[in-house]
């Protein structure tokens, strides 16, 4: 027997689905038309302007109201300039700037951009409080490491993006700034009292909720003292107790990716994910990036089944179709701020955030080397560097712990070398290499990831970008004296 039309179609309003490609298969249009809530735009649907604008067009003849949600946040996770890099600062940078009517700008020329893409949903600003200095897969997402600047930056951004017309979903509740693994690939713990979550990860939830935040993402964690051994995102007391009745939150609850593992293999796949999420208080439910029409149905299936054997309540689901369906008229009707978008103004920003220590002298010309790291899921492969914006100067690219410290000197030939990194400090052999070379040779820094409290001793100077955007790489490389 197939399912019950009406369940179905119930089922399909709390989904959050996504499709290879650059153009809408016919299957994304169509279970639109049946009732799915909507799409999640990533890189790999991203070619140019004029295509996404297409794209979004024809997601929108299967229903006129669909949420095109997309994960752009400046700085290193950007979707729509995955081929070259933002064009704006991250969060860390705009933290480090310290203007939050600049935030609220960048955000509200994000929002002004993807508005006028057809794009109804980012899903952002990231509010975390990156207070582990190895947390691999917040860092220059967050806006830093004190509570009271991050909220105020986090309202900030939010008012920006909703000004453009655009809803703003903040990012992940309860706090994934004190993690030290990535929920992409475990479920990260953080074990701490309540009190301390109130005092250092909360604030900024509490100003976002305070700042009209539409959508509140949940974060794949476990906290021992709300969520027992599951993670957040299927903890009513997360979500139901601490998010709407003691911080007030009258928006849409949406789950990060189910697919991802520190909820799927919690649940035991992604269709037993989406049940515990609704019955936990989630309202939409990201399904993932490598999503088909078998996964989107095999997922209604299981939420259809969960309401005829007593898993899930009727009510509870009615009531999470209902709060997509209210997100999705606030995007319709929601009028953006007339924005003419100042190309130069995630470039400005990023020139205010660099950093010196030390001085820069002697770089006439010197030998640029970019330490390779590896990408999180979340930044995805986008170009990062000082590469696109050096004139007459090469930046080659090696792995620290497989280069000799003499094969650079031999190459630098006598000039000043310039070492480019991300996260320096936890890169494998990176430390190694750069004390090894300053011992004997003149040598400047220039970190584009969480600048921790690490300095290489020797250098002749170490320069903080708070992020590794396009924008962040051309502040680099002006302020090195290097740019075309």
């Amino acid at each position: 027997m197939g399912l019950d039309p009406g369940l179905r179609r119930l089922a399909l309003g709390t989904l959050l689905a996504a499709y290879p490609g650059p153009v809408p298969p016919d299957w994304a249009v169509e279970l639109l038309a049946d009732g799915l809530a909507g799409h999640t735009l990533f890189g790999t649907n991203v070619h140019d302007p004029a295509q996404v604008a297409a794209s979004t067009a024809a997601l929108r003849t299967g229903r006129p109201d669909a949420l095109i949600a997309i994960d752009e946040e400046g700085g290193d996770v950007t979707r729509l300039a995955h081929a070259t890099g933002s064009p704006y600062p991250g969060n860390a940078a705009l933290g480090a700037i310290g203007d939050v009517a600049l935030t609220r700008r960048v955000y509200q020329a994000i929002g002004a951009e993807l508005a006028a893409l057809g794009i109804t949903v980012n899903l952002a600003p990231t509010v975390d409080v990156n207070s582990a200095d190895d947390n691999p897969v917040i860092g220059t997402r967050s806006f830093g490491a004190d509570p009271v600047r991050v909220a105020a930056h986090s309202a900030a951004a939010v008012s920006g993006l909703q000004s453009a017309g655009v809803a703003a979903c903040a990012k992940h509740f309860p706090g994934h700034g004190a993690t030290v693994t990535d929920s992409h690939h475990e479920l990260p713990t953080v074990d701490v009292p309540v009190e301390l979550l109130r005092q250092r990860d909360l604030p900024p939830f509490a100003a976002v909720v305070a700042a009209g935040a539409h959508a509140v993402m949940t974060a794949h964690i476990r906290v021992p003292a709300l969520t027992g051994d599951g993670p957040a995102t299927f903890s009513r007391a997360v979500l139901v107790d601490l998010l709407r009745g003691e911080y007030g939150f009258t928006g849409a609850v949406i789950t990060d990716a189910l697919e991802m593992k520190g909820a799927a293999v919690a649940a035991g796949g992604v269709g037993p994910a989406a049940v515990r999420a609704l019955a936990a208080g989630a309202d939409l439910l990201c399904i993932g990036a490598k999503v088909d029409a078998e996964l989107v149905e095999r997922v209604a299936a299981e939420i259809v089944e969960a309401l005829t054997d007593g898993r899930l309540e009727t009510a509870r689901v009615e009531e999470a179709a209902g709060r997509a369906a209210a997100l999705a008229a606030w995007t319709r009707a929601a009028g953006g701020a007339p924005a003419t978008i100042d190309p130069d103004l995630g470039y400005a920003a990023a020139r205010r955030a660099v950093r010196v220590d030390g001085v820069l002298t002697g770089l006439d010309r010197p030998l640029v080397v970019q330490l390779h790291t590896e990408s999180t899921i979340a930044e995805g492969r986008v170009p990062w560097g000082l590469g696109p914006h050096l004139d007459g100067v090469r930046e080659i690219k090696v792995i620290a712990a497989e280069t000799e410290p003499a094969t650079l000197r031999g190459l630098a030939d006598g000039r000043s070398i310039v070492l480019v990194g991300r996260h320096l400090h936890r890169l494998t052999g990176g430390a190694e290499l750069i004390a090894a070379l300053a011992a004997e040779h003149p040598v400047t820094v220039v970190e584009m990831g969480w600048p921790a409290q690490w300095r290489p001793a020797g250098v002749r100077a170490f320069v903080t970008t708070y992020g590794a955007s396009h924008a962040n790489g051309r502040a680099a490389a002006e302020v090195l004296g290097l740019a075309g």
